[in-house]
């Protein structure tokens, strides 16, 4: 694919690492000063502004801010778009949506948003690098599918979250059990993750001592710290399970060790050192929270009252459980053995094996309570940073006397409306952007200094630049490349690689023939050697993970039923392998392949990716330790990634089953309809005329039109417009 077009026209430059494109894919007009170009709707006059407008206006009276005005229509459908279910808009998602009443689009489309199957993707991104969700941990994967089924099915958050940290089991079974298994059930660091995590508090300094930048004492720490105290983890010697349970006695001993002889140290009783808002009177917040709450219950109550049985039901229920116990021949058929075993599985064996945690659920009211307002504070501080690049309290996970919030009202207010919407996801995130603070666009314009444009953004009255989330972005190229299925007939890109594979070879000799006809990989390899490939071309690969099967899988019987006596010389045998006979070759060999990939949703891989992956490379944690956030710098690494990478090449080239081929190739070919279509698929708008002049000579200076437009493609994927939402 050519690309010299694009460096000797100068269209790109690079600086810090990031790549921005003028001229054919020059980013959408912007508002100098804070005012509105022609032709940019003025929704703000237009449109009521929201009891949260009005409450951050209300804090920013009297301040001399540049005001950005609220975004047209497309940039806000992208936005929105990308905030809520995780990619850009497709093609015919913009036609339906500028078909809309221009009064109801935008509430219609987020209320579309909302009930979309890909927003409990893209939020289980969001809890994933917030609950650090791993999924090669201890119940990793099927933790991570709990929280998607959480959001997709609605479960409110206070909800989830005494799940996640009372739940006791065996890991995968009980997925809520990886929560505490992601710390190894370390009473010590399970304190430490329980404040930041749910509450925005960063108590882990007074793990060692009293904390010297805020009001955290050492006691207080061990005090939080005692509620896990009687937690373990336990791995079967046999089957190598691994659960959490509770014993009888606590770890967590005061004074601290080396503070009193040992005989001295005693138990610590659990205490709860944050204090909840008081009782009496209710505050208003708390009240529609019980009103709603109660509510459902008597719905829930209602629903589930059994019916009076007739005598003609009853009769027909016997005749059915009758039926089940003859066989075919009507004589009486009785499974003894399957009947003894269900009998078995009833006996609850489980139950004793995993003690439930009276402390952790003590410990789970008390921080998911209506009247802990760091709980619900946190949680939509994160939110409100997610969707508008800052938060109210930043770093987001560290609320002090010391740090206060920018806006605390705003906060609160927010916080009371989660509260009483029984902390519903989706409610608060439709709260923030329905608002004008959302909706607004950027500051630019020479007039606009960095101060003004800093203490706009901070203020919340224009909005910062803020990249695509990695997985966002991946999927985003995917889906304007038209690569989440096939997109060129089978043999049509046929090619030979080269790929280092490693072959298992006994020590006597090879197992299995290497030879063969014009040194192609060989049928005489081992079933199951698969290549190797030693390249750094291909970094957009992972595995895919099926969420919906993690959860719906058979139960397994507990550990007991599968417990089956074996000799000493068996059990020796079962843990002795043949690893000792063999040893692993390299060979490099040649492989003649079909390349019509397929890329799988970022939203969907395991994660945190390889350090070297896409995702990585743009932005995403490791989810390894506490209060790390995704970096959302540029790098000259990303650059590299995005002019040279596999998926921006195979998204930029044109497939014979995509729409813009019959536009290029076809015998109605139309070149400046498949300007447009690249534009309204890559970029969510339509070229200017300009633009297009500029997109039909690259085009035409090609070989073919075909490989023209996959120029442009690749241009518009390398431009700022492209990252970096509106």
């Amino acid at each position: 694919m050519r690309r010299a077009f694009f460096l000797a026209a100068g269209l790109l430059a690079v600086s810090g690492g990031v790549f921005s494109a003028v001229s054919a894919v020059e980013r959408r007009p912007q508002v100098p000063g804070g005012k509105q170009l022609p032709g940019i709707e003025k929704r703000t006059a237009q449109r009521k502004s929201t009891d949260l407008d009005r409450v951050l206006n209300a804090e920013n009276e009297g301040r001399k801010l540049h005001v950005a005005p609220v975004v047209d229509d497309l940039a806000f459908l992208r936005r929105v778009t990308v905030d809520l279910i995780g990619r850009i808009p497709k093609a015919e998602e913009i036609e339906e949506y500028l078909a809309l009443p221009d009064a109801e689009r935008r509430a219609s489309m987020v209320d579309k948003l909302l009930a979309d199957e890909r927003f409990a993707d893209r939020w289980t991104v969001f809890f994933g690098d917030m609950l650090r969700l791993r999924s090669q941990a201890d119940g990793g994967a099927a933790l991570t599918a709990y929280v998607h089924r959480a959001i997709a099915e609605g479960v409110p958050f206070d909800v989830m979250c005494r799940q996640l940290l009372s739940a006791n089991g065996k890991a995968g079974k009980v997925p809520e059990v990886g929560f505490v298994l992601n710390d190894g059930a370390d009473p010590m660091a399970l304190a430490a993750a329980s404040a930041q995590v749910f509450m925005g508090i960063r108590i882990s300094c007074a793990q060692c001592h009293d904390h010297p930048f805020d009001v955290w004492k050492r006691e207080q720490f061990y005090g939080l710290a005692a509620y896990f105290g009687k937690t373990r983890r336990v791995e079967s010697y046999l089957t190598k399970a691994i659960y959490t349970t509770e014993s009888d006695q606590t770890v967590v001993l005061w004074p601290p060790e080396g503070k009193a002889a040992e005989e001295d140290r005693k138990p610590m009783q659990p205490t709860f050192p944050f204090a909840l808002e008081s009782e009496s009177p209710m505050p208003e917040h708390v009240a529609r929270f019980v009103a709603l709450r109660k509510a459902a219950e008597e719905k829930l109550a209602q629903d589930s009252e059994p019916k009076e049985a007739s005598v003609d039901d009853l009769l027909s229920d016997a005749g059915d459980k009758v039926q089940k116990r003859l066989g075919s021949d009507g004589e009486e058929s009785f499974d003894v053995a399957g009947e003894a075993k269900r009998e078995a599985r009833n006996l609850k064996v489980d139950q004793d094996l995993y003690r439930a945690s009276q402390l952790r659920r003590e410990l789970s009211e008390l921080i998911t309570s209506p009247r802990n307002r760091y709980f619900s504070r946190s949680l939509v501080n994160r939110l409100w940073a997610d969707l508008l690049g800052r938060g109210f309290v930043e770093p987001i996970d560290d609320f002090s006397d010391h740090n206060p919030p920018s806006h605390p009202r705003t906060l609160d207010f927010l916080a009371d409306e989660f509260v009483a919407s029984g902390f519903d996801l989706r409610a608060a995130v439709k709260l923030i952007v329905t608002s004008d603070a959302y909706q607004r666009g950027h500051l630019e314009g020479e007039e606009i200094d960095e101060t003004a444009r800093r203490e706009a953004e901070e203020a919340f009255v224009a909005a910062p630049t803020r990249r695509m989330l990695s997985e966002a972005m991946f999927d985003s190229m995917v889906l304007a490349g038209h690569l989440f299925n096939p997109k060129y007939p089978a043999g049509e890109n046929v090619k030979t690689v080269r790929a280092v594979v490693q072959v298992p070879v006994k020590r006597d000799g090879i197992a299995g023939k290497l030879g063969g006809k014009d040194g192609k990989a060989m049928a005489g390899m081992q079933a199951g050697a698969k290549p190797m490939v030693q390249t750094g071309y291909d970094l957009e690969s992972a595995i895919e993970v099926d969420f919906d099967k993690l959860l719906t899988e058979e139960e397994e019987a507990p550990e007991v039923d599968k417990m089956t006596a074996v000799s000493q010389e068996e059990l020796e045998a079962q843990m002795m392998t043949n690893e000792r006979d063999m040893r692993y070759l390299e060979r490099v060999v040649e492989t003649e392949i079909d390349d019509n990939p397929v890329f799988t949703s970022a939203m969907r891989m395991a994660a945190p990716a390889l350090p070297n992956h896409f995702l990585r490379v743009f932005g995403q944690p490791s989810r390894d330790s506490l209060g790390e956030h995704r970096d959302p710098s540029p790098s000259m690494r990303q650059a590299l990634m995005m002019l040279n990478g596999r998926l921006t090449h195979e998204a930029s080239r044109v497939g014979k089953f995509e729409p813009m081929f019959k536009l290029v190739a076809g015998k109605n070919a139309d070149l400046a309809a498949a300007v447009a279509l690249a534009y309204r698929e890559i970029l969510t708008r339509e070229p200017s005329a300009e633009e297009t002049a500029d997109a039909l000579a690259i085009i035409g200076d090609a070989e073919s039109p075909r490989e023209g437009m996959a120029d442009l493609r690749w241009a518009l994927f390398n431009c700022h417009e492209f990252r970096f939402l509106p």
